[in-house]
């Protein structure tokens, strides 16, 4: 059995700043690719950023400049540091881990952490 618990959520102003968490637990054999995606109302889900068991990184456009992410291998944790925020940013995250537990190996999803910029 495998959870993901994210945190960090919540209403920031525009060009505040927010830290998202997405820790993995469970009978965990390795961890390959971890990331963020987001969905906003009306929209479909996107990537907003991604990240591999050597720390190479992709981000989309959006938020290139902007965001972070990083992971600690130790902790089967992955963060998404968010500054300069803007309204546009507003959505509901999710946390996506590619896993490998013993035999299978699997991507997960976050239950969602909702971010609103709004003054």
């Amino acid at each position: 059995q495998v959870q993901l618990v994210e945190s960090g959520g919540g209403l920031v102003q525009p060009g505040g700043s927010l830290r998202l968490s997405c820790a993995a637990s469970g009978r965990i054999f390795s961890i390959n690719r971890m990331g963020w995606y987001r969905q906003a109302p009306g929209k479909e889900r996107e990537l907003v950023a991604t990240i591999t068991g050597t720390g190479s990184t992709v981000y989309a456009d959006s938020v290139k400049g902007r965001f972070t992410i990083s992971r600690d291998n130790a902790k089967n944790t992955v963060y998404l540091q968010m500054n300069s925020l803007k309204p546009e940013d507003t959505a509901v995250y999710y946390c996506n881990v590619d896993l490998s537990t013993v035999p299978t190996r699997k991507v997960y999803w976050g239950q969602g952490t909702q971010v609103t910029v709004s003054s």
